[in-house]
């Protein structure tokens, strides 16, 4: 086994865990209090006090932070330690408002790449492998995080970025990538170009380890069908540190958190009242070992269900289901919840392939839901017939999986614009009306 594979922590008692968090939260909120004038006054109003805080039974009484309260407390509100203490800012990948930026010391980017290396050893990697990371780097979390967890294991890194697909293939072939580090959607994308090359018996791909956006169990399946490898689930959020918050061992059931790092929550989404363990709910994180930008009970939005059962691979962290969706980007279609990830398990189930658009319009006071969804150039045709039987099956296959009726349109082969990032999956044009 690999050094990042630390049983006397990721294997620990659940006891043990407990005691750490507890040894690691007092403090950290002794320090953000005293430090972070924007926290302190949130506590204040609240009328609770670091003393109130004696161990995680406590949790509950100090206030959240949500992205508001981060771009409300822009650029420097939230740090804890002096400027002159960071050695590295990193940034969000939202387009809207302002951007939210993080700080690290150089402690923060040390634990930081040993999550990650932990999540590259659970996918299997070791000093032997060829890590090909196409995550993009600069203020992105995703390339510096995996790229430095790479390096932890000992692994050879291929710091590649995104983009430039013709080279990532030569490359990967080339340097026989064993590892692949990237989103879903760009998997799938270059696993499109790699069938279509003929370049499928040329590559040396063992695993890949796919983050930064939703993507459902029928994606990983079809991903893990074309290249032949095990597909592992990461997660993480630049307010948090990046990925490698939680991540996928070889069982495949649920992303383990290191939390000797992180205490997760999970609350409801309306009320904010802490709910029952084995519910679905809002996830929360509270930073135990941050230095510089150590946030409590941060609402992540993204709704999950925890798991404390003991795992086969002998690791003891909780388990975090894959993000059913976000309680802030669900769509509500007249009156009714819908989550992107439903529809992209109703096309792949139907041997579509995971290129596909959500349109949301609104006419008068009603809503409309369109699906635009791509043939594969086997179900392409110029029969209208046999089009609107396929169209109608999809129709009926939606309104089954989400309870309201949504239009859907089937388009050319490629005629959907691929993304070498994050997928665009929703246009939602109501609030243009």
């Amino acid at each position: 086994m690999e050094r990042y594979y630390q049983p006397e922590i990721e294997c620990a008692s659940r006891e043990q865990i407990r005691a750490w968090q507890n040894e690691r939260l007092v403090p950290t909120v002794k320090r953000v209090y005293e430090n972070v004038p924007y926290y302190r006054h949130l506590m204040e109003e609240k009328g609770v006090t670091p003393d109130d805080i004696r161990s995680i039974d406590d949790l509950h009484k100090l206030p959240f932070l949500t992205k508001e309260d981060l771009r409300q407390a822009y650029p420097y509100g939230l740090v804890a330690v002096p400027l002159s203490d960071c050695v590295r800012i990193q940034s969000t990948s939202g387009t809207t408002g302002r951007r939210v930026v993080a700080f690290y010391t150089q402690h923060d980017i040390d634990l930081w790449e040993e999550c990650c290396a932990r999540a590259i050893v659970a996918a299997g990697g070791t000093k032997d492998d060829v890590v090909h990371v196409c995550y993009g780097y600069g203020l992105f979390t995703g390339g510096p995080g995996l790229n430095g967890g790479s390096h932890k294991v000992g692994s050879l890194t291929l710091p590649m970025s995104s983009g430039n697909t013709d080279r990532q293939i030569q490359f990967m072939c080339d340097l026989g990538s064993t590892i692949l580090c990237c989103t879903p959607s760009y998997a799938a994308y270059l696993a499109e170009n790699i069938i279509e090359r003929g370049a499928r018996d040329q590559i040396k791909l063992k695993a890949g380890i796919f983050g930064a956006e939703a993507w459902s169990e029928e994606m990983r399946q079809d991903i893990q069908d074309k290249l032949g490898i095990k597909a592992y689930d990461i997660y993480g959020l630049t307010e948090i540190s990046g990925p490698g918050v939680s991540f996928e061992c070889c069982d495949q059931h649920g992303m383990h958190i290191n939390e000797d790092h992180f205490i997760p929550e999970i609350i409801d989404p309306n009320t904010g009242e802490v709910l029952p363990e084995g519910s679905v709910g809002e996830l929360v994180f509270t930073c135990i070992t941050k230095e510089a930008f150590p946030l409590l009970r941060y609402r992540t939005r993204d709704i999950c269900v925890l798991n404390y059962e003991p795992c086969p691979c002998g690791r003891t962290h909780v388990r975090m289901s894959k993000p059913k969706g976000r309680s802030d980007d669900m769509l509500i279609i007249k009156g009714v919840n819908v989550f992107p990830s439903q529809i992209e398990t109703v096309l792949l189930n139907k041997g579509y392939p995971a290129n596909y658009q959500i349109l949301v319009t609104r006419e008068g006071n009603s809503d409309k839901l369109e699906v635009q969804v791509e043939m594969t150039s086997e179900m392409f045709s110029d029969n209208l017939a046999e089009v609107s039987t396929r169209e109608k099956e999809l129709v009926d296959a939606l309104k089954s999986m989400l309870g309201i009726y949504a239009k859907v349109t089937l388009v050319a082969p490629k005629t959907i614009a691929r993304s070498e990032g994050k997928a665009v999956r929703v246009i939602d044009n109501r609030n243009l009306y």
